[in-house]
């Protein structure tokens, strides 16, 4: 499929979690989710190891399964002191912004079984250290963010979500996930509503730059 017309800076900046604007009605070609997959699987992983594995839902039943995981997952993250609604109430420059936030947040929890497609990272490890993960995940992550941005270029919106992971045995168990493969993400994945994707507001650069040292 041809991609839209975006340059790489367009691309990166313009790739949003897309909640509540998910097409819940339109179905997805199962070949389009290949090609992100596929473009995916270049993103560099530790050792060249490759150890990743990708469960891609699209069957109605187990759909609505995950989702109902999912919807009790957000429902505990609501009740939490870290919801994103509540974070920076006595920022006005930020509040609106993770009021909106969490207000989507809200709305994927009752719709994620709705999404045409589910796509759910997967690596293979043995076992999880209790120290620093970042190595182990850094071998998984960036590939899921290709996929976000294959997708993005190919005119679907997705939304990256952990959530679920507070019950990753019981998604397991639905989709029959073996014991030493653990997931990394859920991304909906469905065309989108709109046309008004554009970059976010962020931190100032100096806010966050540290050069040569701390």
């Amino acid at each position: 499929m041809s991609t839209l017309p975006l340059t790489p800076d367009e691309l990166l900046t313009t790739t949003r979690s897309v909640r509540k604007r998910l097409d819940l009605s339109r179905s997805v070609p199962i070949g389009l989710v290949r090609e992100c997959v596929e473009i995916a699987l270049q993103a560099p992983s530790g050792s060249n190891r490759q150890g990743w594995h990708w469960v891609v839902v699209t069957d109605p039943d187990l759909r609505a399964a995950v989702g109902d995981v999912y919807r009790r997952a957000v429902e505990g993250y609501q009740a939490g002191s870290g919801f994103a609604g509540r974070l920076f109430q006595d920022d006005p420059g930020r509040a609106d912004v993770q009021q909106r936030v969490g207000d989507s947040v809200a709305y994927l929890g009752e719709h994620m079984g709705e999404a045409p497609v589910l796509v759910i990272p997967c690596l293979t490890s043995p076992n999880l250290s209790a120290g620093n993960q970042a190595g182990l995940w850094g071998s998984l992550l960036p590939a899921a963010w290709s996929y976000m941005l294959a997708a993005r270029a190919r005119g679907l919106g997705t939304a990256w979500t952990t959530l679920h992971l507070a019950y990753e045995a019981e998604v397991a168990e639905l989709l029959g996930i073996p014991s030493d493969v653990h997931q990394g993400a859920l991304i909906p994945t469905a065309y989108y509503t709109g046309e008004t994707f554009r970059p976010a507001p962020r931190q100032p650069l100096d806010q966050v730059w540290h050069h040569d040292g701390w």
